[in-house]
């Protein structure tokens, strides 16, 4: 088994027997970050491409990593940002495979580091088709802090088509899925969930 295995929220929560919670305004109170010159004319000329294109990697390369970016940017390059690499943690329980996007507390680019903070997974249209496969690899984030000696309180992570943007968070044998969907008009309340749990670790820049 692998991460891309977990095809549904049942068979995840079957496996590492979680409880998935769904509050309404999941991040209700995380303060919006302005996203930068930079990335707004980023957006402004991708977004339209990567939606005519519409793959997976369009998305992924024209808009989901320039907002993962400017998140690493934020945070003075101190956070770690490692796309479509091998995070092999736990292979009898199928935590093993590739994940599109982490985020980490360390920023080491040569190797994963703890502590993973967030996951994000790259879908070309369905979120739903994502979510699975997004919490086995938050599961496997927090048995890897753990094992590495850095537990934290919550692992975050993402499935998102670019354009839309669905919040998770773990903690503990919870998982608690954000109701709502954002989407990328709303990029600085985006950005605002995505920098909040790095905020323990690292000052961020205006």
């Amino acid at each position: 088994m692998a991460y891309s295995d977990f095809t549904t929220l049942a068979k995840v929560r079957e496996a590492f027997e979680l409880m998935l919670e769904e509050p309404n305004d999941l991040f209700v109170d995380v303060p919006e970050v302005l996203p930068s010159a930079y990335l707004q004319s980023t957006l402004s000329e991708n977004v339209s491409l990567a939606t005519a294109i519409n793959t997976e990697k369009a998305r992924a390369e024209l808009i989901i990593a320039p907002v993962l970016l400017e998140v690493r940017r934020r945070f003075n390059f101190q956070i770690g940002f490692f796309s479509g690499s091998e995070f092999n943690v736990e292979s009898e329980t199928g935590l093993t495979g590739y994940c599109d996007y982490i985020l980490t507390a360390s920023k080491e680019s040569y190797e994963i580091r703890t502590p993973v903070i967030t996951l994000v997974e790259a879908k070309n249209e369905s979120i739903k088709s994502g979510l699975g496969q997004c919490i086995a690899e938050m599961v496997a984030a927090q048995i890897f802090n753990q094992r590495n000696g850095e537990p934290i309180a919550s692992i975050y992570g993402s499935v998102t088509t670019g354009t839309d943007w669905k919040f998770l968070q773990l903690t503990d044998k919870t998982v608690f899925i954000d109701k709502r969907n954002y989407f990328i008009n709303e990029v600085n309340i985006i950005l605002g969930i995505l920098t909040t749990p790095f905020k323990m670790f690292h000052s961020l820049q205006d």
